[in-house]
């Protein structure tokens, strides 16, 4: 948690600077100096509510008196219609913070809800997880977002898992050297993870006796007889073009994760708005 509050913290830092510049929000300091209002925020769209936190703090960190009142807290299902939260405070700081609050509730919001679908979809046979697209700056918070939706997260950085992919693969010369060099220098300090491309190379990765083998960019039928082949032997986890129209199916072969992009690459933003409550 102490990650996710230095998050947001330099997120807001950095939100303000780029609303204000070196000036103010010069509409709403023209029309309102001490005049105090409540706004109400209502749920445009259906779904899992994410990022109340930084929706409180965006408020309270121009105004310090500013009430926030939440109905709801972060992996709550909401609908169309619903109250989510009321804000009283001084118009002026309030309608300088909507935006940025508007920004990261929609986005955290927009990724729980898709992670949601993704999770709801396979009908718990397997982990959805997460991946490393992310937006710089954001990770905990879109990773956070992931398991507001049921999701699971994948390693956090370069730093806690070790993941052999193509590229380290081709420049090494083989799977076995790259292992090998692995477990040179830092022996079973960590988790090691090898991405393989076809079943040769899960033969190979299964040969070395790694932690998780995983299946990228193949068909159902491939993923079927790599299955086979590991039987139980390694974690299994699939990846690449992973899309909710084909996920069910994915699921079924018998994997024990699917890693899915999409959940923080490509997220439609959740429908709010800040209305005056009268």
């Amino acid at each position: 948690m102490d990650k996710i509050n230095k998050e947001i913290e330099e997120l807001l830092e950095k939100a303000f600077q780029e609303d204000f510049g070196d000036s103010c929000d010069v509409t709403s300091e023209a029309i309102f100096k001490v005049e105090k209002g409540n706004f109400k925020l209502v749920s445009k769209d259906e779904g899992i509510i994410c990022g109340l936190l930084c929706f409180t703090r965006a408020f309270q960190k121009l105004d310090k008196t500013c009430s926030v009142r939440t109905f709801f807290i972060d992996g709550d299902v909401i609908k169309r219609d619903d109250i989510i939260a009321e804000i009283s405070g001084k118009i002026a700081l309030i309608l300088k913070a909507e935006r940025t609050a508007l920004n990261l509730l929609s986005h955290l919001s927009g990724i729980a809800s898709k992670t949601y679908l993704f999770v709801k979809e396979t009908q718990g046979k397997v982990k959805i997880m997460d991946t490393r697209k992310t937006i710089p700056g954001m990770r905990e918070l879109q990773k956070y977002a992931v398991r507001c939706g049921g999701g699971f997260n994948h390693r956090m950085g370069l730093y806690d898992m070790v993941m052999i992919k193509d590229n380290h693969t081709d420049s090494a010369g083989s799977i076995t050297i790259a292992v090998d060099r692995i477990r040179k220098k830092w022996s079973k300090t960590y988790k090691i993870v090898v991405e393989t491309r076809n079943l040769e190379e899960v033969k190979e990765a299964l040969s070395c006796h790694v932690d998780r083998i995983m299946l990228d960019n193949m068909d159902i039928q491939t993923m079927k007889k790599a299955v086979k082949i590991i039987q139980g032997k390694a974690e299994i986890e699939a990846s690449g073009n992973m899309s909710l129209n084909r996920i069910a199916e994915v699921a079924s072969t018998g994997v024990d994760f699917i890693s899915v992009g999409e959940l923080t690459h490509s997220v439609k933003a959740f429908d709010f708005s800040l209305r005056e409550k009268r």
